[in-house]
């Protein structure tokens, strides 16, 4: 078990004055099967009210607006969270079995369908086809196609933008953690196996010192679907059923330095901060995360 505080701080610089500016963050963590969030907030500059609301996929969302002028906006996330190590243990759902699911379950239908971010190259959805066919369950296939994806693409900022979709992050097999998991969303997708898009934290040190704060990321992940909760765990686990994290851009499980706030399909479901303004001209993102261990 990890206690990690998390500091995320991100904002706008505005070329020209900002008459006004409406905004939705994403970026406090949920309390979950292995998770638990101690303290979370918000601070904006310039001061603004805030309204707190949940949205289609259960992610926390702050929403404000500012109706003053101003050249910057500045937000800062503070979590204080537990985080325990996940019990993977070996899942037996069959190929048979997840169709079905995926016929039946809700969310396993929507986290079927590709979106023009994960669209998988011709490529892309060959090599998933073959590591599904060799592999004896979808848990196992799943495993082995993100780490395939992983092994291919060099993790390189600054080469590939936002609004880039797998296909084009592929193409350059270079990127960062969005294009990665982006491409493993696609190639999972195609073989049937339901997967989702994660936002969180990931703290960069395994065995991190108590009490020193070091940069982090603000990370992504993938989740894929292994099946209905069973047992004594059943009625306080996810509704969707249980669903297995896996990291492809570091190659491991994830586990308690990994910090989730929130899922969707893609990127777009789960961006840590969207909004508009009026009267300023282009404006610059600034982003900075920082963790401290402190138990």
């Amino acid at each position: 078990m990890k206690r990690l505080r998390v500091t995320h701080t991100t904002g706008f610089r505005y070329q020209d004055e900002a008459s006004a500016s409406y905004n939705e963050a994403r970026m406090l963590p949920a309390s979950r099967e292995g998770q638990w969030v101690l303290s979370a907030h918000i601070d904006t500059r310039p001061n603004a009210p805030q309204h707190t609301y949940t949205d289609y996929w259960g992610t926390r969302v702050t929403a404000f607006e500012v109706l003053s002028p101003h050249r910057e906006l500045v937000l800062s996330a503070s979590s204080l969270v537990e985080v325990a190590e996940r019990a993977h243990e070996d899942c037996e759902l069959s190929w048979d079995e997840l169709f079905d699911a995926g016929r039946r379950s809700v969310e396993c239908v929507e986290q079927l369908r590709q979106s023009t971010r994960t669209e998988p190259p011709r490529e892309v959805a060959k090599l998933a086809a073959e590591l599904a066919g060799a592999a004896g369950s979808p848990c196992a296939a799943a495993e082995a196609i993100c780490r395939a994806i992983g092994e291919s693409m060099e993790y390189v900022q600054g080469v590939t933008r936002v609004d880039d979709t797998a296909a084009e992050a592929w193409e350059a097999r270079r990127g960062v953690c969005q294009d990665i998991v982006h491409i493993a969303l696609g190639a999972l997708r195609s073989v049937g196996i339901p997967a989702r898009y994660v936002s969180g934290y990931l703290h960069p040190q395994p065995d991190a010192p108590l009490r020193e704060t070091v940069v982090g990321e603000s990370h992504a992940w993938v989740e894929w679907y292994c099946g209905p909760a069973r047992g004594e765990a059943a009625e306080s686990a996810d509704p969707s059923g249980v669903w297995r994290g896996w990291d492809p851009t570091n190659l491991l499980e994830v586990g308690d330095r990994h910090v989730y706030v929130g899922h969707g399909r893609d990127y777009d479901d789960i961006a840590p901060i969207r909004g508009v303004y009026a009267g300023a001209g282009e404006a610059d993102i600034f982003v900075k995360v920082e963790i401290t261990r402190e138990a």
